[in-house]
């Protein structure tokens, strides 16, 4: 049986799915030497090619984003900058399902993978649709709103 991502972490979480603070994360900044030297010291083999690789796809997903100058319309940048960053979810899904070992993790990622598909697919119609001016494409819920 498949589950819905929210439904997945709403059942690993005990029902509860809290909400992660990411101020800390500085801007996706690599951990102090300190910790990233007691981390590898106790991390399995092969560690080292998922880190390397998650920063590489985490670095290329940051220009992606960038890539394309504001366009003026917030609807447009919104979506020229999500696509890539759906992207690079479906990068790190990759990662997991190549290197990951907890089968609840994996079926996130495989969740992961087939969700972040489908949104970029629907977003990439939309920044389309948008950039020709046009209001032709349905929206992604089947109903266009107020």
């Amino acid at each position: 049986m498949r589950f819905s991502l929210d439904a997945m972490l709403a059942r690993v979480a005990g029902g509860a799915v809290p909400v992660h603070d990411h101020s800390h994360h500085g801007g996706a900044m690599p951990p102090s030497p300190d910790k990233a030297a007691a981390a590898a010291a106790t991390a399995p083999k092969g560690y080292d090619a998922y880190l390397s690789d998650m920063h590489v796809g985490m670095e290329k997903m940051m220009r992606d984003m960038h890539a394309d100058p504001p366009s003026g319309d917030p609807d447009i940048d919104f979506l020229a900058m999500m696509v890539p960053h759906h992207w690079g979810a479906v990068e790190m899904a990759r990662l997991i399902l190549r290197d990951g070992r907890d089968p609840i993790v994996r079926e996130i990622a495989e969740a992961i993978l087939a969700g972040q598909q489908t949104e970029m697919q629907g977003m990439r119609g939309r920044l389309e649709a948008l950039r020709r001016g046009g209001d032709d494409y349905p929206s992604l819920s089947g109903n266009r709103g107020p």
